[in-house]
């Protein structure tokens, strides 16, 4: 399975330099790369010397490049919508509305983006994966929108079926159901196939999103104080996304032992200016990918224990909440929460402590 490889950082800081320097790394190892940008402009097709399109081209031994068109895919995704519902719907409504004719609302190319990444990644045709998306706090809500839509799934859905609503309802629904769905529902649960089908889904994508083996991202940074300080925000926001980050790496200058320190115990990696299309000093100076399994983890669960250990660099405890309202735990950081499933051993356990300690905020039950 390939390894999906992702920059963030401030704008301007060299992201998507950095990112089509990694990915013609990873082309000269033999590996089979695909790059993928989520940027309209022409910027990227000028770096990488060819204009960008929504199928992937070969512009070099091992390497391949495409563009994420939100409208192109709309427009194929809409056609895969229509065929999921003709597989529930005896009587179909959608097939009068046409993708040609949809327009792109916020957030959208986020879920367009992670689609395309998904199907690449499923297609058994790349080694590596470099997506040079927007690398910053977009990116890791996309990274972790397979667990918020879970969380959605699973507390609405207890939502509706505790409700005296649906105990109402339910004795009527199997025959109704029935009479309008291509399938058999016992009308038990409101947990239709459907959505059944869907969790299953969220559920890999969470794992494949938690694994450094397979999709890992890298934080950019020069010495501009506000560039460090993105990279620092951005490092611990996406340990609230499950993100693992493998490194930092330092763009047009020698290492800083300052900065260095500031992104402890993160390898820092220091690569020089590029000048001209001379990429090779570029390609030479490229971390080693493979090493991001020893990265610190995003989230430890030690049940002998009874704590759960969530790594929220870049924050003090000032900058975390913690609520327990529901039968999971909340964690709110930055911009960002992250609602932890809690393991059966510790399921419906409450929260006894807490402490931030070294960057780790430990939670007892």
């Amino acid at each position: 399975m390939p390894q999906i490889i992702t920059f963030l950082g401030k704008g301007g800081s060299g992201r998507t330099t950095v990112a089509i320097a990694a990915a013609k790394q990873q082309a000269n190892l033999g590996r089979r790369v695909l790059f993928v940008s989520q940027d309209p402009t022409p910027a990227t097709g000028i770096l990488l010397g060819v204009p960008l399109t929504d199928k992937p081209q070969s512009i070099g031994a091992n390497l391949e490049v495409v563009l994420i068109s939100a409208t192109a895919a709309i427009e194929r995704g809409w056609e895969d919508i229509k065929q999921v519902e003709a597989r529930y719907l005896r009587s179909p409504i959608l097939r009068n509305v046409y993708g040609q004719e949809l327009a792109i609302i916020p957030g959208m190319d986020s879920a367009i983006a992670l689609n395309a990444l998904r199907q690449y990644d499923a297609s058994g045709k790349y080694d590596t994966i470099v997506y040079d998306g927007t690398g910053d706090i977009t990116t890791l809500r996309m990274a972790g929108m397979s667990d918020s839509l879970s969380w959605y799934l699973r507390r609405f859905v207890a939502v509706v079926e505790e409700s005296d609503l649906w105990k109402t309802v339910s004795p009527i629904m199997q025959p109704a159901m029935a009479a309008i769905l291509a399938i058999a529902w016992t009308g038990e649960s409101v947990a239709s196939p459907p959505l059944q089908e869907a969790n299953n889904a969220l559920a890999v994508s969470q794992t494949v999103i938690s694994n450094p083996q397979r999709v890992v991202g890298y934080l950019v940074t020069t010495e501009e104080p506000a560039a460090v300080a993105t990279a620092k925000y951005l490092w611990g926001s996406a340990q609230q996304s499950g993100l693992t980050i493998g490194g930092i790496i330092f763009n047009q200058g020698a290492n800083d032992p300052v900065v260095g320190l500031e992104f402890a115990p993160l390898a820092m990696t220091a690569i020089p200016t590029r000048i001209g299309n001379d990429w090779q000093p570029l390609l030479d100076a490229m971390p080693d990918f493979s090493q991001a399994i020893d990265a610190p983890k995003p989230i430890a669960i030690d049940i002998p224990k009874r704590e759960v250990r969530l790594y929220l660099p870049g924050f003090d405890k000032t900058q975390v909440k913690l609520t327990q309202s529901g039968p999971e735990v909340t964690i709110e950081a930055g911009d960002q929460r992250r609602n932890i499933l809690l393991p059966p051993p510790l399921k419906g356990s409450s929260v006894t402590g807490a402490k931030f300690q070294s960057g780790y905020l430990i939670i007892s039950f």
